[in-house]
């Protein structure tokens, strides 16, 4: 019987050596999982914050197009501040094709290097004079 104690008593204490050395392992594998989950969420957001920016700046720019194409180039430098997001820029060409390009900075800028741009053309209406 004491040969049996003794022996069970150092495989308890073998196995108590194991479980010290892996002590905390548990937190900072949770703490991994909670960085690359938070990290999905932030890219997933940004993805989505250039899409709608897109969208905007694809409005805009046919709004403009179509107000360039009218002759009121005011009216379409306006639209475009009004429709795209933050920052944007409008440049407007063309003779019987009015071209509108707006370029604009997604989520007011905090994506570095990154621009979103939409370009659209309308035919410019009879009698008005090219900008």
């Amino acid at each position: 019987m004491t040969g049996d104690g003794g022996s069970c008593g150092s495989d308890r204490d073998a196995h108590q050596g194991l479980l010290a050395g892996e002590r905390g392992s548990v937190t900072v594998e949770a703490a991994v999982a909670l960085s690359a989950v938070v990290l999905v969420l932030v890219l997933s957001l940004a993805g989505i914050g250039c899409l709608i920016a897109a969208v905007r700046v694809t409005d805009a720019a046919g709004e403009a197009a179509r107000l360039a194409a009218r002759g009121d180039e005011a009216a379409a430098r306006s639209a475009v501040q009004q429709l795209a997001p933050a920052g944007s820029t409008l440049s407007l060409t063309g003779g019987d094709r009015v071209t509108a390009h707006v370029l604009a900075p997604p989520l007011g800028g905090l994506l570095p290097g990154i621009q979103v741009s939409a370009t659209a053309v309308a035919a410019r209406e009879i009698g008005e004079a090219g900008p």
